[in-house]
């Protein structure tokens, strides 16, 4: 689903605010303490008494239990987004370190989605194309994965440096061919690169800006990385697309941020940087992709940048009592998902499920849908088959699975590429096989 496509609200009426952030609350005793001791904006420091949401506690999202660890307890985090009230930067709680998370073993591969491997490919032709980048500029990307995009920079001969942090998926990096660096990115970082001659035409930052717990260290690093004139790109799930589509479960410990254009404009311009443009795409059910370049750079502002702004304003990201009613929004939807699922139980159907993200595990373990409700689920990933959802403790297979099982239903975890998951498994309708969807409405489709 694009994210122009968004399901439809209400605007909230608000009047812009100067500096486009929420605006400053009265005291809340009664809110405050429930965090346990004072908790403060990771970007502007200030206390945080705004929440948009409790998940209760659950499993890093991507620590997938080998068999040989499956009675073996792992330990589970508060998983809760609150929104400062001074720079509107939505965030979760500072319970792990990022080493904690993006470990060796990581195991999400980008290459494993062939939709994700065409809008890769797309934005490497479109970003090399528009911002004339050539065999003379040079291309550094954060958070490089397995080489999944930078594999196209490379086909057309431009030089290229990926930042990686995970061994695991850093090793596929190189095995085409791709220089990789296993390291955290930050100021330190970047000021190595540039010395060893990488000062970036452009910095690509895809679905990473949400994952740097120190996010003043990452940005202010893409400020010491770019030419004068260079372009720093991140694209990120939006906030705004989140709440629109009540896209919960992609809230995760791994995801330390949630970015609105309100807040990244506070956090650019404070680490020396500044947006010129924004654009709205598809990925992630939602993403946004800004454009940002060092403060004194000739690139001007665009008409998208204030659109889009414009709408977060009108949606009412700039106001308190926003953010702290979505979280009975996503409430109902967990008593809807589990009605549909125990009506379906009490019929006597057979259900199974399709993917293994991240968002999975918040999604079962948020809902209380174990292996009471789901009899497996499959996932294309070879780095996952033969595990289990953590928490929940659902196995993971291989997609042959579904054929050979032939469940009534099966629930897309996978909503965002939900399309090509049915393209796939088209051949349930053999057996009388539906799909079903989590989000936005839980619901089962023809």
């Amino acid at each position: 689903m694009s994210a122009d496509a968004a399901v439809p609200h209400e605007p909230v009426p608000s009047e812009p605010l100067p500096n486009q952030t929420v605006p400053h609350l009265h005291e809340r005793s009664s809110i405050v303490p429930e965090l346990g001791e004072a908790v403060h904006c990771r970007h502007c420091g200030e206390p945080l008494s705004v929440r948009l949401v409790d998940l209760g506690t659950s499993p890093i999202a991507n620590d997938y239990v080998a068999p040989e660890r499956y009675a073996m307890a792992e330990p589970f985090y508060p998983l809760e987004v609150w929104v400062c009230s001074k720079c509107a930067l939505a965030q979760t709680r500072d319970v792990l370190a990022a080493d904690n998370i993006f470990r060796e073993d990581y195991a999400y591969f980008s290459s494993a989605s062939t939709s994700f491997l065409a809008h890769a490919k797309s934005y490497a032709e479109d970003m090399i194309e528009r911002f004339n980048i050539g065999p003379d500029s040079k291309v550094v990307e954060l958070a490089c994965n397995d080489g999944y995009l930078l594999q196209y920079v490379q086909a057309k001969n431009v030089p290229c440096v990926g930042v990686e942090p995970c061994e695991s998926v850093a090793a596929v990096a190189r095995s085409k061919g791709i220089d990789t660096r296993v390291e955290f990115f930050g100021r330190e970082l970047a000021e190595r690169l540039a010395a060893e001659g990488h000062s970036a035409d452009l910095m690509i930052a895809n679905n990473v800006l949400a994952h740097v717990p120190d996010i003043n260290d990452f940005v202010g690093g893409a400020e010491v990385l770019l030419k004068p004139e260079g372009v720093a790109v991140y694209e990120i799930q939006h906030l705004l697309r989140l709440m629109q589509n009540l896209q919960f479960d992609t809230i995760y410990h791994e995801h330390f941020s949630y970015i609105s254009i309100l807040a990244a404009e506070n956090f650019f311009a404070s680490n020396g940087m500044r947006l010129f443009d924004a654009e709205s795409q598809w990925t992630h059910g939602g993403s946004i992709r800004l454009f940002a370049c060092r403060k004194d750079a000739s690139h001007q502002p665009t008409a998208r940048l204030a659109a889009l702004r414009a709408e977060e304003e009108a949606y009412g990201l700039n106001r308190a009592e926003t953010y702290e009613a979505w979280g009975e929004k996503v409430r109902g939807i967990k008593r809807d998902l589990l009605e549909l699922l125990i009506d379906l139980k009490r019929q006597g159907k057979s259900i199974a499920a399709y993917g293994a993200p991240a968002k999975a595990g918040t999604l079962l373990n948020f809902c209380g849908v174990a292996r009471d409700f789901i009899d497996f689920t499959c996932d294309l990933a070879p780095s996952k088959q033969g595990k289990f959802v953590p928490g929940v403790r659902v196995p993971i297979l291989p997609p042959e699975a579904i054929s050979e099982h032939k469940p009534d239903y099966v629930l897309i975890l996978v909503w965002n590429i939900k399309d090509e998951v049915m393209k796939q498994l088209s051949g349930i309708r053999e057996w009388g096989g539906k799909f079903v969807v989590p989000v936005p409405v839980p619901a089962v489709l023809d």
